[in-house]
């Protein structure tokens, strides 16, 4: 059997679809903006494709034969299809629907991740956003396999296969207990923490606070005091409350309020946060993503500047 589908034009459908509903090729032809005889041809040229007639032809106009009655029911159900294929295809293409899959380190409390997502999910609502939890290796694995489209990141990474750009800074607090002495600090800095007792998650981002502390605290001439806990963040912060130790955390986390706790600026101290993608990451979803996060970086540098 000879290919019938592959031949048929969908326009040849649209004419039969107009012209039964005109009962008249010349109407069909006026509403299209088509020459008739381009009507009928094309019509002609679909019955002998399918080799049945479609319509009776009498001065009148046209009628449909019970086999065009049939055929314009399947007709009318295959062009639906073919548009809203269309059409999705379309809004994929321009980002308006699909996923973008991001890696995060720092909070979605506060600051400028929720500022993004709140701006970017209200022009795109058809867009899901998937988000994984994780440091800095992990991340970049998954974006240089192409199973994560974006991963932010603190610092300024130099990724094999990756493109990254600067996106904001955050400031650093010291997370207290309420009764603790330098609570009642309005700021503190890194000679006030000197002899303190810290707390991390063995979990990222804990291994990275874990370095900062001992780069930051070494520089006083001081081996930090560091203790590796084996909870999430949460758990971390009621030991804080506890009078346990102290630990650090970014601006954006500060959104979040635990009992107990007190977070005090660090002062001179601010975290950069970058964005890293692979360059070949064809999701336009992605793209359009991308786009929002440098425009509100831009955006918050000149408020902000």
């Amino acid at each position: 059997m000879k290919p019938v589908l592959s031949k048929i034009a969908l326009q040849y459908l649209r004419y039969v679809l107009v012209a039964a509903d005109r009962r008249s090729f010349r109407q069909a032809a006026a509403e299209l903006g088509v020459w008739e005889s381009t009507v009928s041809r094309g019509i002609r040229d679909l019955e002998d494709e399918i080799g049945v007639a479609l319509f009776v032809r009498h001065s009148g106009g046209v009628m449909l034969t019970n086999a065009g009655e049939k055929f314009l029911g399947h007709a009318r159900t295959a062009i639906g299809q073919i548009e809203y294929a269309l059409k999705g295809a379309g809004a994929a293409g321009r980002g308006e629907v699909g996923m973008v899959r991001i890696g995060i380190f720092s909070s979605l409390a506060s600051g400028f991740l929720a500022d993004l997502l709140h701006a970017y999910q209200a022009e795109n609502p058809r867009v899901r956003l998937d988000f994984t939890e994780g440091g800095l290796a992990q991340h970049v694995a998954a974006v240089q396999h192409h199973r994560m489209d974006v991963a932010f990141l603190t610092g300024a990474p130099i990724v094999y296969g990756c493109e990254t750009t600067h996106l904001w800074d955050e400031q650093v607090f010291a997370v207290i207990p309420h009764d603790h002495v330098l609570a009642r600090c309005e700021r503190i800095d890194w000679d006030d923490l000197r002899d303190e007792h810290f707390l991390v998650t063995d979990t990222d981002p804990g291994p990275e606070i874990h370095d900062y502390l001992v780069k930051h605290l070494a520089e006083l001439g001081r081996h930090p005091s560091v203790e590796r806990c084996g909870v999430g963040r949460d758990n971390l912060m009621r030991l804080v409350a506890l009078g346990r130790g102290l630990t650090l955390t970014s601006e954006a986390t500060t959104g979040a309020m635990f009992p107990g706790i007190t977070y005090k600026l660090l002062k001179t101290e601010k975290l950069p946060f970058c964005a890293v993608w692979s360059p070949r990451n064809d999701n336009p979803a992605f793209r359009r993503f991308m786009s929002a996060a440098r425009t509100l970086a831009k955006q918050q540098a000149t408020t902000f500047g």
